[in-house]
């Protein structure tokens, strides 16, 4: 009995290590219909811990089963994964769609005066709420659900999904405000490392709160003030 009692304080003491200690490495690769896999981002949601795939998709992130890894690329669909026990005893293969937008030929006009208020879609005054946003709100809408989802740890999870959903826009505002040539040639940030970049600025709070103002030339000097620090850390790497 004493020796059963042993086995399973040092069982739970291994697993609580583990917890905190941000799992054990899992290794990876993503599968998916393009040569454009370098530099895909893979996140794991519980712990915030985050890196971007090497050449030909390879990856290597801390995990433990149970933790949702999110996998981010401006030309592939996101996707979501819980892991399983399964999943760290081989090589986890990870298989992603390419995102592929066709359109004719589009005019477009700008009408300042229509808006969904005033087209009756949506009521004066509604907050409009982003996916995750809408998930936390459902978590948290009734006494029971709110306790329950408390409880279980999805409420801080759905938060957390949030903060990484707020990061992503911020690099697609990026992304759609300068192209891959700004970055090499202006800020003088080497082409392996221009991903990473974008995930650096975005983790800055102060930079950010300029990202929002969506005002171009402030954008820029905090572009420069960064990207100075961030050759100089990967300098230092080097």
């Amino acid at each position: 009995m004493k020796i059963k009692l042993c086995l399973f304080f040092i069982l739970a003491a291994n697993i609580v290590l583990a917890q905190e200690s941000g799992g054990t490495a899992l290794n990876g690769k993503i599968n998916a219909n393009t040569i454009d896999l370098e530099g895909i981002y893979v996140i794991n949601l519980k712990t915030e811990k985050s890196t971007i795939t090497e050449k030909d998709g390879y990856f290597s992130i801390a995990a433990i089963p149970g933790d949702t890894l999110l996998f981010s690329a401006i030309h592939l669909k996101e996707i979501r994964v819980v892991l399983e026990k399964k999943d760290f005893q081989t090589e986890f293969l990870v298989k992603m769609e390419s995102r592929i937008t066709s359109l004719k030929e589009v005019v477009v006009k700008r009408y300042d005066n229509i808006n969904a208020v005033d087209m009756g879609i949506s009521p004066s005054g509604m907050k409009h709420r982003t996916p995750e946003e809408r998930k936390l709100y459902t978590a948290t809408s009734t006494a029971g659900d709110a306790l329950l989802n408390f409880m279980s740890g999805r409420t801080a999870m759905l938060k957390k999904e949030i903060v990484v959903e707020g990061k992503l826009s911020f690099i697609d505002q990026i992304d759609n405000m300068f192209n891959e040539d700004y970055f090499r040639k202006t800020l003088k940030i080497p082409s392996e490392y221009v991903k990473g970049f974008k995930y650096y600025i975005v983790d800055n709070e102060r930079f950010t709160s300029i990202l929002k103002s969506k005002n171009k030339t402030q954008i820029e000097f905090g572009m420069v003030s960064l990207a100075e620090k961030y050759n100089l850390i990967i300098s230092d790497e080097k």
